[in-house]
């Protein structure tokens, strides 16, 4: 992960604060998915939040930060 504003990977703490509000959105804001696109306008991130795995992907997959 990186901060494009300082062109250097974020700081644990940093991380930890992302985590932190992930969480909330996760918890108050998703309701049944959230589609994003983030990143660089020319090689952007696809990023889907939904309650549930993706088809044939195994939940021990999936990492809890």
């Amino acid at each position: 992960m990186r901060n494009d504003r300082h062109d250097e990977p974020l700081s644990s703490e940093e991380l930890e604060l992302f985590f932190q509000y992930l969480h909330r959105f996760a918890q108050h804001d998703v309701d049944l998915f959230a589609l994003l696109e983030t990143g660089d306008p020319d090689h952007p991130c696809y990023v889907t939040l939904t309650r549930d795995p993706l088809p044939g992907t195994d939940q021990a997959a999936y990492h809890r930060p």
